[in-house]
Parts: C-alpha cells; structure tokens; sequence
C-alpha cells in the first residue's frame, strides 16, 4: 500500500467545502470496493488514506454533494 505525501497526488480528492462527512454522510466510504477513504478525525472530512485505486467511480457517482472527484490517468481513458 502507498502512502502520499501530498493528498493531491491520490487520485481521488475531496472538495472540503462540498463534503457533509462531519454532518454523517459516509456514502463514498461505503461504496468505495478497495475501503480506502476514510473520515479525517481532525477536519471530520472524507480523505484518500491510501494510494490504491481501481478507478471504479461509484464514490465520485454516488457523492450527494459532487465533492468527489476521480481523476483517471491519461493512459487509462
């Protein structure tokens, strides 16, 4: 499993401002087929915590809020 050292380097990022994570909305959480996304204990938001993803996109789909975004490689388009 791959860390990052920067979040902006997952391939799936969470718009903070959109995310109802600290309201109880764990819907991309539970879609997620790989269990990679978490809720960041210290912000309440949803959060990549690992490197590894099969680009599936229910999480982005599925997200009430579009706070989501999946950003598929260019060689995987």
């Amino acid at each position: 499993m791959t860390f990052a050292e920067n979040p902006t380097e997952f391939p799936v990022t969470i718009d903070a401002d959109k995310c109802i994570a600290d309201k109880g909305c764990t819907v991309c959480i539970d879609v997620c087929p790989l269990d990679v996304l978490r809720v960041d204990p210290q912000t309440g938001k949803a959060h990549m915590r690992y490197d590894e993803c099969w680009y599936c996109l229910p999480c982005e789909l599925d997200c009430p809020t579009q706070a989501v975004r999946v950003s598929i490689p260019y060689l995987l388009r």
